[in-house]
């Protein structure tokens, strides 16, 4: 599908047929991705040989290489080799290495939303990349626009109403600008795009999608056009749920923002007519993200762990660095009440972590 959209995208200017020609009824001329997402079939539309012209290299490639720079950001001291070992594993796992090697597109969403979160939990992180990085993913597939609504409710209950605005404005403008660039003659004449990104992933197109998994809102579904009605009605509900959830407690940081997006795709993708068990790769690799994410110094718990190690650091050198005696005398000016500035850091930096709450840290 993808290999036939940027065939389609390199003759006609769009990835999308005409309503016309989509009202035949042919499964296989419904297009669900967005336009960016096409770049993956380009290879094949130019004609490259054997695996340069496979569309799977290259999704493992974006999803090996983008969860690589999620990995470093998030820990800025971890190497770039061991970054890349931990996204090989990450890529090698059943959860993404399966439908890698089926060719399905869902793995470099993952690791796009990731790597969004990870520009975000770095502290006074800008936002200008996160948004950039998930405007890119909102033009792949429309799997990546909740994630804005959670990241922006994050934002505006981190630094105000404007930082979500701002952040949600940025990201739709990304979106925007890559899906006009890329295929122009899908925003002149949308109507195949509508059809195939919105109508067809709802079930309400004359073709029916094959992901048909049994699950709730598939199930409801196939009971004739009143239940699929509401399975239709019972995810906007859930979507309404969602929002009041952001709105009355929203997420306090990256870690919580991750479950949130897993709450929500899940939702969805239990709830859609159209579904498929694959899916939940998305909720998994979150909430596989948030865990990760749980083990790790964040904020200023960070930056005490590293104003103890520095204290300790000097502390050892100045002691090793002086005769027995004179260090001797520094210990006992230091219990009669006369810290060194090393001395007191260290303190400063424990009593600090102590005092804090286990919840936050």
């Amino acid at each position: 599908m993808v290999n036939a959209s940027a065939v389609l995208l390199l003759h006609h200017g769009t990835p999308y047929l005409d309503p016309a020609q989509l009202a035949r009824g042919n499964v296989l001329s419904y297009n669900p991705y967005l336009p960016v997402m096409t770049l993956f079939g380009l290879p094949h539309a130019l004609g490259l040989p054997g695996l340069a012209g496979d569309t799977r290299p290259w999704l493992v490639l974006a999803t090996l290489l983008l969860l690589a720079a999620a990995f470093l950001i998030a820990r800025p001291a971890r190497s770039r080799a061991g970054a890349l070992g931990l996204a090989a594993f990450a890529t090698a796992s059943p959860v993404l290495a399966f439908p890698l090697a089926q060719g399905i597109t869902d793995p470099p969403m993952i690791a796009l939303t990731v790597l969004a979160l990870a520009l975000l939990a770095r502290p006074a992180a800008r936002t200008w990349p996160a948004a950039v990085v998930l405007g890119l993913a909102c033009a792949m597939k429309y799997t990546a626009w909740p994630a804005v609504i959670v990241v922006a409710a994050m934002l505006a209950a981190r630094a105000g109403a404007q930082a979500g605005a701002r952040f949600t404005a940025a990201t739709c403008a990304t979106a925007a600008a890559l899906t006009a660039a890329l295929a122009p003659a899908a925003l002149a004449a949308p109507g195949g795009m509508i059809r195939c990104t919105v109508l067809f992933p709802l079930g309400l197109t004359a073709a029916r999608s094959p992901a048909q998994s049994p699950l709730p809102g598939h199930a409801l579904a196939t009971l004739g056009h009143a239940g699929h009605l509401a399975a239709i009605a019972l995810l906007v509900v859930a979507g309404l749920g969602l929002a009041v959830s952001l709105a009355a407690r929203p997420p306090a940081d990256a870690s919580a923002a991750a479950r949130r997006i897993a709450l929500g795709l899940a939702l969805m993708f239990t709830l859609s007519p159209v579904t498929r068990f694959g899916y939940f790769a998305y909720p998994v690799g979150l909430c596989a993200w948030a865990g990760l994410r749980r083990n790790e110094p964040q904020g200023n718990e960070a930056r005490d762990v590293c104003a103890v190690n520095a204290a300790i650091t000097a502390v050892s050198a100045h002691t090793h660095s002086g005769s027995a005696p004179t260090a001797r005398r520094s210990t006992a000016v230091g219990s009669a009440g006369g810290r060194s500035a090393a001395q007191a850091t260290c303190w400063s930096g424990l009593t600090r972590i102590r005092r804090r709450p286990y919840a936050a840290r």
